[in-house]
């Protein structure tokens, strides 16, 4: 009974852990820039003295610092053909911004995702940003039901409320999850083909943010069937509780009508010198005997009352 007992309490700690950890995933999966990640091929810069790799190395004149000529009217001679020509850069891109990697110095250059977006595939990025936020808020809301159903434990049906409000919480705040997630790959295809020329990736994958968002929308399916399945079980609890108390209650009501009715058929018999003399006499006994029933309990049958207590001792 200790285990039974204690079930509940413990499923209800495991949908606040998992609740707890899909909103820090979805969290920091919105707030981070590695949804995507992938490399951009781009012309290498010419070779210079900040710049010694990567680059595209141009043999000077002896001459050409002596001369009158300036750098700019010289002309530059590369032997590199093909990929030669070409670097790849590293770059990641989350659903506010799109870092790149400088071939100039070690720092990124960061540019707006929602600029770099085709205009025709904006509004859907926005809806995804939308749908994420409501996400979390919906994940923040059934976390606070959670921790509230396991704080207050007074109230017994209170309790069950919150635990449904926080079980539908839940499920909605997974539907806008996933439909966020599902929006924003729909969006980041249509920019790698019709996005800005500088920009359109060499080679992609999906990153850890991405990853880490889907482990959120896992978590968050997790804690909602963990909330239903306690709700559901408390549920039937209280059910079968108030059968058993039902069936007790009956049962005593069962036992005073049949003591009331042998009380009554008692009452009429007599010593059994005395008997009954006629047939008048005894319908006069079943009238009469069938008008107190009806008036002390309408709603019980004289017939069903009569052939329970025919094979009853007296109470």
């Amino acid at each position: 009974m200790e285990l039974l007992k204690g079930l509940p309490w413990r499923r209800a700690f495991l949908a606040v852990i998992l609740n707890l950890l899909a909103l820090s995933l979805s969290t920091t999966a919105l707030l981070g820039s590695y949804w995507c990640t992938g490399t951009q091929k781009v012309p290498k810069p010419l070779c210079g003295k900040s710049k010694a790799s990567k680059c595209i190395g141009v043999p000077m004149p002896p001459d050409a610092g002596a001369s009158n000529v300036s750098s700019q009217d010289v002309v530059h001679y590369s032997w590199e053909t093909g990929d030669d020509r070409f670097a790849f850069r590293y770059f990641h891109t989350g659903m506010w911004l799109s870092c790149e990697e400088s071939m100039e110095g070690p720092e990124e250059k960061c540019r707006s995702f929602i600029e770099l977006s085709p205009p025709a595939e904006r509004g859907i990025l926005w809806l995804s940003l939308g749908s994420e936020m409501l996400y979390i808020s919906l994940l923040l809301i059934s976390f606070i039901l959670l921790m509230v159903e396991m704080l207050h434990t007074g109230n017994p049906v209170c309790g069950l409320k919150l635990n449904a409000f926080a079980a539908v919480s839940s499920v909605l705040s997974g539907l806008l999850g996933m439909v966020a997630h599902m929006m924003y790959t729909q969006v980041f295809q249509a920019t790698v083909n019709l996005g800005p020329e500088d920009w359109r990736p060499h080679t992609w994958d999906y990153g850890w943010a991405f990853y880490m968002a889907w482990a959120s929308f896992t978590c968050c399916m997790a804690s909602a069937v963990t909330t239903l399945n306690t709700y559901t079980k408390t549920v039937l609890e209280f059910k079968r509780n108030h059968i058993k108390g039902y069936d007790g209650n009956f049962k005593d009501q069962v036992q005073h009508h049949q003591c009331f009715i042998q009380q009554q058929i008692s009452s009429y018999y007599e010593p059994q010198d005395n008997a009954l003399h006629s047939v008048s006499e005894g319908v006069d006994f079943y009238s009469e005997l069938q008008q107190k029933v009806l008036q002390r309990e309408p709603e019980l049958e004289l017939d069903e009352v009569l052939g329970q207590t025919i094979g009853e001792d007296c109470c």
